[in-house]
């Protein structure tokens, strides 16, 4: 009976052990759960986070500037490029043709400066020439002149005598024929004169148009010198080379190939410092202000901690830079918090793990607010 009753003892004290160790178990789970949740929530008033985000960097397009056919490509997917480096290189046999046709079409304008000028000194000549022929011409005109007035004055008195039958009628004739004549040489000298004139103008005349057809010809030679300097220019994009030192990303480029002007072959990443876009939402930009420290993680390096700031805020949510932004003005109005795209600059630019990340990383911010 004594047996009995011990082991009904023990299988009584059994259960209140089990019970003690139910208790302290949940005891602590609802002390560990608390202290969860109060750190949690402290955290959440100094803190803004998002999984929203991505690494972003400069990233340059390659296109060509002209039309051509691809003849060398000297670059590879992902490989590293400075600035100037060639990457591709087009048929450049058109630009050659048209820049040899340039520099003939300025030889043909020099030819014509130097005929232009050399016409513009014959012009110069000649007038020259003809104003020194006016000035001859008014000199022989007054000796006429004096010729015709003694011729005159002879006349005159063989008019007299011939009247008094002092001289006889040959002499009479012979001053008559001698007045006449130089009457006539006075007349065939003004009319020397006259013509003489009439061309110095006309030289005149030629040498303004032969000069202003100079003016024309050093127009045409500037015209003829751009000619050549676009067709240099245009045989220098036969040259695709890289616009800054970074990464090729998957070259879409075969030999041969016939590219259009404008047409988007590969991108370069630049190797100049990345930066996150952080996607928040609108209700956690309350506290948040430029120049706050912020924590990043990225899942390619889990273990290391990136130190940097909010460096500005965008001017828009997404929402409006989409392709068919929303418009609640239409009607069928439905509430979305929107997100507005947050910049935040690394504070390390040393940090080796920077130089690894490549844009489009997922990323982790965690924002302290002040």
């Amino acid at each position: 009976m004594e047996t009995n009753q011990n082991t009904g003892v023990a299988n009584e004290a059994a259960p209140k052990k089990k019970s003690y160790t139910f208790v302290i178990i949940l005891a602590l789970l609802v002390a560990g759960g608390g202290t969860w949740g109060y750190t949690k929530y402290n955290h959440g008033l100094h803190h803004e986070e998002t999984d929203d985000a991505q690494v972003d960097a400069n990233i340059s397009p390659v296109i060509p500037r002209i039309s051509g056919y691809i003849t060398e490509i000297r670059v590879k997917d992902n490989q590293q490029v400075h600035k100037g480096d060639t990457l591709i290189v087009l048929d450049n046999r058109d630009q050659l043709i048209r820049l040899e046709q340039a520099n003939a079409a300025l030889e043909g304008s020099r030819g014509n400066l130097v005929v232009a000028n050399a016409t513009t000194s014959a012009s110069v000549a000649s007038g020259s020439t003809y104003i020194a022929n006016v000035s001859v011409a008014e000199a022989q005109i007054e000796e006429a002149k004096v010729s015709v007035w003694r011729a005159n004055q002879d006349f005159a008195r063989y008019e007299n005598l011939i009247k008094d039958h002092s001289i006889t009628q040959q002499e009479y004739e012979q001053a008559l024929a001698n007045k006449q004549k130089a009457e006539r040489q006075l007349q065939v000298l003004v009319t020397q004169k006259n013509a003489a004139e009439r061309q110095a103008k006309a030289a005149t005349s030629q040498t303004a148009a032969t000069s202003r057809q100079t003016s024309v010809v050093n127009a045409n030679i500037k015209a003829r010198q751009a000619d050549i300097d676009n067709a240099k220019l245009v045989l220098s994009y036969t040259v695709i080379t890289a616009p800054t030192d970074g990464h090729v990303s998957k070259v879409n480029a075969q030999l041969g190939q016939y590219l259009q002007a404008g047409q988007s072959l590969f991108s370069i990443i630049s190797n100049a410092q990345p930066w996150v876009v952080a996607n928040f939402k609108e209700t956690q930009l309350t506290k948040m202000k430029l120049g706050q420290h912020v924590k990043i993680h990225i899942d390619a390096y889990p273990d290391h901690v990136f130190d940097a700031t909010i460096a500005s805020f965008s001017p828009a949510t997404g929402a409006r830079f989409a392709l068919l932004p929303p418009d609640n003005a239409s009607g069928n109005f439905v509430k979305v918090v929107q997100r507005l795209p947050v910049r935040i600059e690394f504070k390390e630019v040393k940090d080796e793990f920077i130089s690894r990340l490549r844009p489009g990383m997922n990323v982790f911010v965690d924002v302290e607010l002040n």
